[in-house]
């Protein structure tokens, strides 16, 4: 069955973090669309340097949960510093939660969740540098390469992209997810 999944992002997101569940999610035949605050284009932080400029499919304001199956957040430094101060990042981020939808965040992009209001009493992994912050928001946080929290899937680094990969794809697959947190 065809599905679409959001992929919000903007400036400084690291390049491999969007690039590899893009054409993970592309490869099931899905169709994945970069969502961001600008239109245009945004451009990649490849680990030390800036990347190459990704096009931007829908912005948030022409975009909404209930047009997307999924969301995956991806991570580096910039990218989650900057849309965790947007409230229309983060109402967008929310109603995946209110719809039981899957959301996959990885490295950096746990922060994102921290704004939404979202993890408190889930289990999850980050990048190491947020672990206490996602602590201090009432997250169960644990140092794995892929965790999973009814329908909500987290990994540490880009090196942790197959199981991340793969894992979000097994829950988009499973749908909606009843028993969340509230």
């Amino acid at each position: 069955m065809s599905k679409k999944i959001a992929i919000l992002a903007t400036n400084g997101f690291e390049e491999s973090e969007l690039k590899s569940p893009k054409e993970h999610l592309e490869q099931q035949g899905w169709t994945a669309h970069i969502v961001s605050p600008e239109s245009g284009s945004i451009k990649a932080w490849a680990e030390k340097n800036w990347g190459q400029e990704y096009q931007v499919d829908k912005t948030l304001d022409e975009a909404s949960a209930s047009d997307y199956d999924a969301l995956v957040l991806p991570g580096g430094v910039i990218n989650p510093d900057l849309l965790r101060t947007n409230e229309s990042a983060l109402s967008f981020v929310k109603e995946f939660f209110e719809q039981h939808k899957p959301v996959a965040a990885i490295c950096h992009g746990p922060q994102i969740l921290i704004n939404a209001g979202v993890v408190e009493g889930r289990n999850l992994t980050s990048v190491n540098s947020i672990s206490q912050d996602l602590k201090n928001a009432g997250a169960n946080w644990e140092d794995s390469e892929v965790v999973t929290d009814h329908g909500l899937v987290t990994s540490r680094t880009p090196k942790d992209l197959p199981a991340f990969n793969k894992k979000m794809v097994e829950e988009i697959n499973e749908g909606k997810h009843d028993e969340q947190h509230a």
